[in-house]
């Protein structure tokens, strides 16, 4: 069996409007050793029409109910035969035809496990405006507050499935950003300055305040996935977005400990 190279996972539903212009994007690139998986949740409009007359274009297409769209994308880890993973939203587009050719001789002599560029934002997402190249290099106090566009990025396969897992589908809008910190915990990231993708305002959004459960579990994955103490300065500090949070555990873990941190932070 011959192993793709890359192995670019789509998950769909009633995408009639958009999956056409998203496989394009694919079929188009002047690098061809890819596959492409198409993981649809039972759409009622014409998706599995439409992306059936690319079937030329190395698509396989699968249709079945998930639980959503990261349920989805595991659906595609699990299936996916390629040494490395992509996962295009299908409302989205790789930015230019010579993208993956671009960013394959990154993959191909990194030593890092995820590798990532920019994303163009088209319309006004909530996190990004219109026009905006989202967001440059990322490092850990960054990756705290704000995600990683996951259009821009690139997953060694085998990182993935021996040590990473899943994505959580108890986070309903935010898996994605929880799977970006596991996988920053594991290995460094590599930054390519280049434009991956076009991404399209109007999906899911990636508002932390809008996944309730991703919001309450936050601080303490990051507490665990990184071994930090809650006085660690990369949390212990008004320029972390939830230091109200950090503060508070203090308190009620240990008082005095708390005050003595509040003191030291205010005449620091």
């Amino acid at each position: 069996m011959i192993v793709p190279f890359l192995s670019i996972v789509i998950p769909t539903y009633n995408s009639e409007a958009f999956i056409g212009s998203a496989l394009k994007s694919i079929i188009s690139q002047s690098f061809t050793d890819y596959e492409i998986l198409l993981v649809d949740g039972l759409s009622t409009d014409k998706t599995i029409e439409i992306a059936g007359d690319f079937k030329e274009g190395k698509i396989k297409i699968f249709n079945e109910k998930d639980n959503g769209v990261y349920d989805a994308m595991n659906k595609g880890v699990d299936m996916a035969q390629g040494q490395w993973f992509y996962f295009l939203g299908s409302d989205d587009r790789l930015y230019e035809n010579s993208t993956l050719s671009q960013i394959a001789g990154h993959l191909s002599t990194t030593t890092c496990k995820v590798v990532y560029g920019n994303a163009e934002i088209v319309g006004n997402t909530g996190w990004a405006n219109d026009t905006e190249i989202y967001d440059g290099p990322f490092n850990f106090e960054k990756l705290l507050n704000k995600n990683i566009c996951h259009q821009s990025i690139f997953y060694n396969a085998e990182f993935i499935k021996s040590e990473i897992g899943k994505y959580n589908i108890n986070y309903s809008l935010c898996a994605d950003w929880d799977f970006n910190l596991r996988c920053f915990a594991k290995t460094d990231f590599l930054f390519v300055d280049q434009i991956i993708a076009k991404f399209y305002g109007g999906g899911i959004t990636t508002e932390s305040n809008n996944d309730k459960k991703f919001s309450e579990d936050f601080l303490g994955n990051i507490l665990k996935y990184f071994d930090l103490s809650l006085y660690n300065p990369v949390i212990n500090t008004a320029k972390f977005n939830r230091y109200h949070e950090v503060w508070m555990m203090q308190k009620r873990s240990n008082y005095l400990k708390y005050i003595l941190n509040r003191l030291k932070l205010k005449f620091s």
